[in-house]
């Protein structure tokens, strides 16, 4: 029985892993599509989509049939529970980094765009999210307690750098009015990409419940929007 259990946990920890991967590769290329107005690599993106809900649901089904299964008590049942929210979580993540590789199919990006991504940022805000998701990621595989914590100020960066985009889109979008639709489609990049920090949040937490039973779920309010 204990081994039956062992093996279905490493099961599931090695799905979560792959889904961990494969988001963030969504997000890294959603950018680099950006970046570049890459049009053929933000399909990529949208179409892999696809494979993040499929993954989500067999996650989400593995896990519910493991707790029915074998009624798990203490760690592994804060693991489970823990690896459900985990799981969730990186879907939404996913869902960002398809709505940003749409704005790139939808949206003319011109070479002169690249000066105001960087005017905005906008590198900034994406290596910031993508390194608070690895972080995240290494602290569950070496049950790193400080490390999943220390992600918590970088959300903050996030914040900040957000809302100086969203002031200088104001003021381009004066100086620019033929550019307003535009602004309101790259501040939507940025409040996507200030969501998923949120959720990254939320992953740093799941960690810290499951490797110590510690409950940080309402040290940071996390309004569950769909966009």
């Amino acid at each position: 029985m204990v081994k039956f259990v062992e093996n279905e946990l490493q099961n599931i920890q090695r799905e979560v892993k792959e889904m961990w991967k494969l988001v963030y590769q969504q997000l890294d290329n959603a950018y680099n599509a950006v970046l570049n107005a890459d049009q053929e690599l933000a399909d990529k993106v949208i179409s892999r989509e696809k494979r993040v809900n499929a993954f989500e649901l067999k996650i989400d089904s593995d896990i519910e049939d493991f707790i029915a299964l074998y009624n798990p008590v203490a760690v592994d049942l804060r693991f489970a529970l823990a690896m459900l929210k985990i799981n969730n979580n990186l879907e939404r993540i996913g869902d960002y980094a398809e709505s940003i590789a749409r704005f790139v199919i939808r949206t003319e990006l011109k070479p002169e765009n690249k000066i105001l991504f960087a005017d905005l940022q906008l590198e900034d805000m994406y290596d910031t999210v993508l390194s608070m998701l690895n972080t995240t990621y290494e602290a569950l595989q070496r049950q790193d307690i400080g490390l999943a914590k220390s992600i918590f100020d970088k959300d903050e960066t996030l914040d900040q750098i957000n809302q100086k985009a969203l002031d200088r889109l104001t003021a381009y979008a004066t100086e620019h009015p033929e550019s307003i639709r535009l602004c309101l489609e790259v501040s939507g990049i940025f409040r996507k990409l200030e969501r998923a920090g949120d959720h990254i949040n939320n992953l740093a937490e799941e960690t810290v419940f499951y490797i110590d039973a510690e409950v940080l779920k309402h040290r940071k309010t996390i309004l569950p929007e769909k966009e």
